[in-house]
């Protein structure tokens, strides 16, 4: 097995079988990443998207977790800088123009994935938020424990206008999408396993040995095919249902990543920098929690 030197993604292949797995190894931090960790999975990918012994990609997460998406531990890391106002209080947030940058290189990651010429098979168990909810989704074959925890929480904090919007409408319907982005709930997978989204909804015990079997059938399949039929995929989808998909995605996130927070408002960028990521996590989450009515 090859992996990073810090062993954060970790790559296999399976030439017999035809399938490479790639695993997000950060368990400590239910497999959140950072730029590092998500550069390192894109070079991954272009790996088996050269290689023509490889027909299918089986993404996953270490220890029973998918992934729970970007590391909010320096929320502007991504940008370059820590957003630490007792350097110099004018740099404390990082300018439109280098959210722009930042966020068009970062999305292009997402868009390559949602596009890649193999077959995806994503192995979806314990987490899949924000960043890791979008990959999920992104996969073309999709095997999801029933009692996954699935959501854009981070729409609380940066806005609802997060991710890729059109691939949230074209895979979830209008209706869901604008609940989970507009409410940042975080749901279980089996609550919409009627609705079909995922490619197999299972005990959590089998999510592992199902998503492996779904592999090995998309992996028999004429490689040539496959790849001719991804393309043609790409083609019916940009077309139909992900026309200027790539601009939104990061355009927004930008955007969204410069709210003005008014009295009142949860400031999740704030009550870290005071409490810490644990406890604003805690905070956030005690801030947007309204009970049912009985």
């Amino acid at each position: 097995m090859t992996t990073t030197a810090d062993d954060r993604v970790l790559f296999d292949a399976d030439r017999d079988q035809r399938i490479a797995t790639i695993t997000l190894n950060n368990p400590a931090q239910r497999n959140s990443y950072d730029a590092a960790m998500r550069e390192q999975l894109a070079r991954y990918l272009d790996l088996v998207a050269e290689d023509d012994d490889l027909t299918v990609v089986l993404l996953r997460g270490a220890e029973g977790v998918f992934s729970t998406g970007a590391d909010m531990n320096n929320a502007y890391g991504w940008y370059g800088g820590s957003g630490d106002k007792s350097d110099n209080p004018a740099k404390s947030r990082p300018s439109q123009r280098r959210r722009l940058t930042v966020d068009r290189k970062s999305f292009g990651f997402y868009h390559n994935l949602m596009g890649f010429p193999k077959v995806t098979v994503g192995e979806i168990d314990g987490y899949a938020l924000g960043g890791g909810f979008e990959m999920a989704l992104m996969t073309d074959i999709s095997v999801i424990g029933r009692t996954t925890r699935i959501g854009m929480p981070a729409t609380r904090f940066l806005g609802p206008a997060l991710g890729s919007l059109h691939m949230f409408f074209h895979r979830l319907g209008p209706v869901l999408a604008r609940r989970m982005l507009l409410t940042g709930d975080i749901i279980e997978a089996g609550e919409i396993e009627h609705l079909g989204i995922f490619t197999d909804t299972c005990d959590a015990g089998s999510v592992s040995a199902r998503a492996r079997y779904w592999a090995e059938k998309a992996a028999k399949m004429p490689a040539d095919g496959v790849v001719i039929a991804k393309e043609a995929f790409r083609l019916v989808e940009q077309s139909q249902a992900y026309q200027g998909e790539e601009v939104a995605s990061y355009l927004f996130h930008a955007y969204g990543t410069n709210l003005q927070f008014a009295p009142g408002e949860f400031n999740f960028v704030k009550t870290r920098a005071q409490h810490g990521t644990k406890e604003a996590f805690r905070l956030r989450d005690e801030h947007f929690h309204v009970p049912e009515p009985e």
